[in-house]
């Protein structure tokens, strides 16, 4: 029954409390992109929202990874956190062009994060949505909208991503508005409720629920899972607790 594949995964690799607790102890710093990625199913690359990174860079990536592995990557913030988003077309072809289709059939989709006092405009979102190509050097790309202000539950919003193949970003937070709308052939979900307290970040129950959601999403095509903020130290652990999750059925 299941359409697409569920990938699940955390933001980053880099990230010092997960020494000891994720990576063991004594892991080269270099080792540690591969080491997760036999672990999970996908990364968020967080590093191209600050800055550009080099062709080689990605295509390292690419190849510390295993077949099947896909990374999102989140774009510039120069693309994305200014007043009027249908002047970004300069911002979004750097971003595209730095080489971010070394990683071939690694690069899963590119996710587009706005800020949380940016509110919708019709008009300005639909010309920033024709920036965005559905290809670059021949390899398909798939657009994520994480929009974080109420003024974004609005059909119209809704409208123009669906006719976009845009996907809205499913977000499960105490801060950001949570829609749930199928408006792509993929679906992006950015989990941040996780608890330190909880060893796993998300308990049993909680972990099957998520499973189940996934299913759901899976049978209309691709799905994204990954756990961002909240308890980041647990974050891989929810992401490893999910996987298995999913392999029990």
């Amino acid at each position: 029954m299941t359409k697409g594949n569920i990938r699940v995964g955390i933001g980053g690799w880099d990230y010092d409390p997960w020494r000891g607790t994720f990576y063991p102890d004594g892991l080269a710093k270099t080792k540690q992109l591969a080491w997760a990625a036999e672990r999970l199913t996908a990364i968020e690359i967080n590093a191209t929202y600050y800055g550009s990174q080099k062709p080689a860079t990605f295509a390292k990536w690419a190849e510390a990874v295993p077949d099947g592995f896909q990374f999102s990557v989140k774009a510039s913030r120069y693309a994305t956190n200014r007043k009027i988003l249908a002047e970004g077309a300069e911002s979004i072809g750097r971003f595209l062009n730095q080489g971010i289709t070394e990683l071939g059939d690694r690069l899963g989709p590119i996710l587009w994060q706005f800020m949380a006092t940016k509110k919708f405009n019709a008009d300005d979102f639909a010309a920033f949505l024709k920036l965005l190509p559905e290809k670059q050097d021949g390899l398909r790309l798939r657009h994520a909208l994480e929009v974080r202000h109420d003024s974004f539950r609005d059909p119209a919003f809704l409208s123009l991503a669906k006719a976009a193949n845009a996907a809205i970003v499913f977000a499960d937070s105490d801060e950001f508005p949570e829609i749930e709308e199928p408006t792509a052939d993929f679906t992006y979900s950015r989990l941040q409720r996780s608890i330190e307290t909880c060893p796993t970040g998300y308990d049993e129950a909680s972990l099957k629920d998520w499973a189940d959601r996934a299913k759901i999403w899976a049978s209309r095509g691709d799905t994204y899972v990954f756990f961002i903020s909240g308890a980041k130290v647990r974050n891989p652990a929810a992401a490893t607790g999910l996987i298995e999750r999913l392999k029990r059925g």
